[in-house]
């Protein structure tokens, strides 16, 4: 086991390398990035897995739940970020599947060595499709909850490009030229709204995260497509899901309102559709004013963004009850129209 050191995003923030088998192209690593609770003892932990093109440096979000009294860990995936290695193909996988190993890893060394008994598992975007397939195979014992940031549930587009003959053409093609990529334009509006050094607020290396997003290859996507298609024949999470996003999508032509305000990424309609598809205890929450990456908001949407969280955690996570009490009517979902929260529960 390697030793922690300082994170490149200084004390207290440390990190750790977890050494993984070699694939096709060389040795494989991933990091696993702490920031302990602000009291002592933690009330548990929390570990967060980024999206596509991204990295961990979200550290208001790691402080908010350190707050809180949780333990934050958060997980750069293999060929990601802190773990990209000279030799690799940044952010390729031919299998979600891949990931479980350093997940597996990482969720040992939260709930085996440093003895967490109550996790919270957080993720974003592609991160948020993983965490949930792993979880579903996994079933960890010592998973608390689920948290998911504008999850990727489905593929943007027209129909036709979501269906059964487009995933067979590209998983086909995918098996004999996996590494080829296919053309798409990359606007660069969304990374130019967050960077501090353009048109946004936030501190992170752009070798780590792009503006311009990083090429999609055929062999990654198939891996998508399937992970979706296993979601979409329903998965059974253990604990509460929170699933949050914007309340409206957009495709912009110019840097203007809207690219802060809607997620310019994924269609929202398509995280609402499939969240119930995770698990029988899922609340739905939408946030008018949002971006993509929830919590990289304006501060004033971000905030709400915190508060939704907060309540939610108390709701159903932070307390004895939670596992006593009993579940609203299974054929009933709760709809609250003046925030934008749908809560759908079907436990048995």
């Amino acid at each position: 086991m390697t030793p922690t050191r300082t994170d490149v995003l200084g004390e207290p923030y440390t990190s750790e390398t977890i050494v993984l088998p070699p694939d096709d192209e060389g040795p494989v690593v991933a990091t696993l990035v702490r920031l302990p609770a602000t009291g002592t003892p933690a009330r548990g932990a929390v570990l967060h897995v980024h999206g596509f093109a991204d990295y961990f440096f979200h550290t208001e979000y790691a402080e908010w739940w350190a707050a809180r009294g949780y333990d934050f860990y958060a997980l750069d995936l293999r060929k990601y970020g802190r773990s990209l290695l000279a030799h690799q193909t940044p952010n390729f996988v031919t299998d979600l599947r891949e990931y479980f190993a350093e997940l597996d890893l990482a969720w040992w060394r939260v709930t085996e060595r440093d003895e967490h008994d109550s996790v919270v598992l957080s993720g974003h975007s592609t991160g948020g499709l993983t965490v949930a397939l792993w979880a579903n195979e996994r079933r960890p014992s010592s998973l608390t909850a689920t948290v998911l940031n504008s999850p990727w549930f489905d593929l943007k587009g027209p129909a036709w490009l979501r269906g059964s003959a487009a995933r067979v053409t590209l998983a086909r093609v995918g098996s004999r030229a996996p590494k080829r990529v296919i053309p798409r334009t990359v606007s660069g509006f969304y990374g130019r709204s967050l960077h501090h050094q353009l048109e946004g607020e936030w501190d992170y290396d752009l070798t780590w995260k792009p503006v311009d997003s990083r090429p999609i290859r055929v062999g990654w996507l198939s891996a998508i497509r399937r992970g979706h298609a296993e979601l979409h024949a329903g998965l059974d999470l253990d604990g509460p899901i929170l699933v949050l996003s914007s309340s409206r999508s957009h495709e912009p032509t110019e840097m203007s309102e809207e690219v802060y305000s809607t997620d310019i990424v994924l269609d929202v309609e398509h995280i609402r559709r499939w969240a119930s598809s995770v698990g029988a205890h899922v609340t739905s929450i939408a946030i008018d004013g949002a971006m993509h990456d929830v919590v990289l908001s304006r501060p004033a949407v971000r905030a709400e963004a915190y508060e939704r969280i907060d309540g939610w955690l108390r709701a159903w996570v932070e307390t004895e009850a939670t596992t006593e009490s009993t579940p609203p009517d299974a054929s009933r979902e709760q709809h609250d129209e003046g925030d934008g929260a749908h809560h759908h529960d079907h436990r048995p």
